[in-house]
């Protein structure tokens, strides 16, 4: 049996999150694990101080120190648990469940799984979610926003209403409620959003993340960003031309 140590913060008002998932990962690859927990903050000072490192948790293979988390992932061959640089990842989780939603929504409401107003769900449900990981942090949503967006440049007060915009749309249209005013509100802040991303991406040649999830997110801006306000676009103009056929 293959053997390893681990020690880890374990206080009755903090359990490190690292130290359990070094327990599970170390566990996992079959190592039966000798596991210190230290339950006081002065306990923790003096391993810390012992082993000359920063922080905890720490573990040992072999007499061997491997070091925390994510150096344990990297001496079993794993991917770091949250890679540096741009992703796509929150965006496509998004897409993701809305599809999922929209899926949801045609069944309970038509008894199929699948029609052409299932896209028409899935584009409302996906302004919805993004609206709302806009809305968790408005201003750090401005912030990136006003690096990009041509409307919000000429009016600032446009970055703090976008995310209303875009949820109050997405609500709307998703209850086929009030299309007269949901749809050219979609169409408009589609537009725009389209058009300020081609030029900053396309036309300037800029390398920017994108505001779409939020202030705090690494997506890169560019064809997903446009896909969002084309798609967002679209709906709208859909929408209308039904409304006036």
């Amino acid at each position: 049996m293959k053997t390893a140590q681990l020690y880890r913060m374990s206080m009755p008002k903090h359990q490190c999150p690292f130290g359990q998932k070094s327990l599970w990962l170390l566990k996992k690859n079959g190592y039966e694990v000798e596991d210190h927990e230290l339950t006081t903050r002065e306990e923790t000072d003096a391993f810390k101080r012992e082993h000359e490192v920063k922080t905890t948790p720490q573990a040992f293979i072999d007499g061997k120190r491997i070091g925390g988390y994510d150096d344990l992932r990297a001496h079993f061959d794993m991917a770091p648990a949250k890679p540096e640089g741009t992703t796509y990842r929150p965006v496509i989780a998004i897409f993701g469940m809305a599809f999922a939603i929209a899926v949801a929504i045609t069944w309970v409401a038509l008894g199929t799984f699948f029609t052409a107003q299932t896209i028409g769900w899935f584009i409302s449900v996906a302004m919805c979610l993004l609206a709302l990981q806009k809305l968790q942090d408005v201003e750090g949503f401005s912030n990136g926003f006003l690096n990009y967006d041509l409307l919000a440049q000429k009016w600032v007060p446009y970055a703090y209403i976008y995310p209303w915009a875009e949820g109050i749309a997405g609500v709307l249209m998703t209850a086929l409620l009030l299309t007269w005013f949901s749809a050219p509100l979609a169409l408009f802040i589609g537009t725009v959003g389209a058009i300020s991303v081609i030029k900053a991406v396309y036309i300037d040649k800029r390398e920017l993340k994108c505001a779409c999830v939020g202030g705090d997110s690494n997506v890169p801006l560019g064809f997903i960003s446009l896909t969002e306000n084309v798609m967002m676009a679209g709906m709208g103009l859909w929408m209308l031309v039904r409304l006036v056929v």
